[in-house]
């Protein structure tokens, strides 16, 4: 039986989780686009520039994961998480919006690579795995709202 604390224990978890990290791509990909975009005279250095390519690299590899997860999401389930679904996706939608609103894209690019963790973690089905990455998501978006 599913407890409140088994996020990630069905077939519809892991493709809610997909979705999610499909919605932070997304926004990957606006968010380099409008910095890519930018006139060459403004204010926007050529290393922001940089990371911006980067962060479209980050991006694919996100997008890969996230097809292996609709792909694999019946046997991508990860009982025993000890954390409920909601709270999952609500910090995938979090970091979604940190990386639409961030002025600064080298600011994003810890939490890109932890989500591009996340993926791969919820790709494996191991619950440990699954916990660190949420808590290194978690950090990183902690560390944003700091600055």
């Amino acid at each position: 039986m599913k407890t409140d604390q088994d996020g990630l224990a069905s077939v519809p978890d892991i493709m809610a989780l997909a979705a999610q990290l499909s919605a932070c791509a997304g926004a990957m990909h606006e968010r380099a686009l409008l910095a890519i975009r930018t006139p060459p005279d403004a204010q926007l250095s050529q290393e922001e520039r940089d990371h911006a390519f980067a962060l479209l690299d980050e991006e694919l590899v996100l997008r890969q994961h996230v097809h292996a997860l609709y792909l694999d999401a019946a046997r991508a389930t990860v009982k025993g998480l000890g954390q409920p679904q909601e709270h999952v996706l609500a910090l995938t939608a979090d970091a979604a919006e940190k990386i639409r609103k961030i002025n600064a894209i080298a600011n994003i690019t810890g939490l890109v690579a932890a989500l591009v963790g996340l993926a791969g973690a919820a790709a494996s089905g191991v619950p440990g795995t699954v916990s660190l990455a949420l808590k290194d998501v978690r950090d990183h978006i902690r560390a944003i709202k700091a600055r």
